[in-house]
């Protein structure tokens, strides 16, 4: 299953605003994710800002990230300009619409 445009949207901001590399900035937010008890397909913007503002701190911390919090207020101040997808399409939906072309 695919991820989420908003687990994508913060992975790639994490790379940008941090020294993490791609699979660290992937893997902090996983980790991030599950303690919120969230996965990375199906998480929508509302509820990876809480994940920003509560849970993102800590694990940029205990990676060695300067100025975390500040990164973070960054992130989650911008996050509401991610459009969250239609991750509450139901999978027959899917097949009845890939049926139909």
């Amino acid at each position: 299953m695919a991820d989420s445009p908003a687990f994508s949207w913060l992975c790639q901001e994490l790379e940008r605003a941090t020294c993490l590399d791609r699979l660290e900035a992937r893997g902090t937010v996983r980790l991030a994710l599950k303690g919120a008890g969230l996965e990375a397909a199906a998480v929508l913007p509302d509820q990876i800002k809480v994940v920003i503002e509560r849970l993102l701190p800590g694990e940029l911390a205990a990676r060695g990230v300067e100025d975390a919090a500040e990164v973070c207020d960054r992130l989650a101040a911008e996050v509401e300009r991610v459009d969250g997808g239609d991750l509450a399409e139901a999978p027959d939906e899917v097949f009845r619409r890939l049926g139909s072309r």
